[in-house]
């Protein structure tokens, strides 16, 4: 009998434990240009089609000149820049919590990163979790900062 040994992958979680975490830790994405086709497919997605994103004649009458991306289009492209990061890759059991401000536009074709600040934590009673909280900025390729805000994170503790 050929007996064969089980070499299912198993995931193996690459971000960090809360338990690595410390206050004043910074984290810089890689950055990211926004397409037609990320603007185009975000707004079927999410059935958004106002002008100001679908209509270049509608939105070079505004004060923005020309189409702009959905604001939550952007939110959305700084969690995968966070996740490719790979800190909280496997480790985040939730996001509890996202606060954002739109400081400015952004337009297709403009380049973005991700900054980040951890500014808090706190471990939860039961001592397997904890919450991290971590200070967003969302900077575009002119040094400005188009969106910034916070998230809370629970992340499983090491062991």
């Amino acid at each position: 009998m050929n007996e064969t040994a089980d070499v299912r992958a198993v995931y193996q979680p690459r971000g960090l434990a809360f338990d690595a975490f410390h206050i004043g830790q910074r984290f810089v994405t890689a950055a990211r240009t926004v397409t037609e086709a990320d603007v185009v497919n975000f707004a079927g997605l999410s059935g958004d089609f106002n002008p100001l994103h679908t209509d270049q004649s509608f939105a070079s009458s505004t004060p923005f000149g020309g189409r702009v991306a959905h604001g939550m289009l952007i939110a959305a492209i700084a969690t995968g820049l966070a996740n490719q990061l790979g800190v909280f890759e496997g480790t985040t059991l939730a996001l509890m919590e996202q606060m954002l401000h739109y400081r400015g536009p952004v337009h297709l074709a403009d380049t973005v990163h991700l900054e980040l600040e951890v500014t808090a934590m706190k471990e939860t009673s039961d001592g397997r979790r904890g919450l991290v909280t971590v200070n967003t900025v969302v900077v575009n390729q002119d040094d400005q900062t188009v969106m910034d805000g916070h998230w809370l994170l629970m992340m499983r503790r090491s062991g």
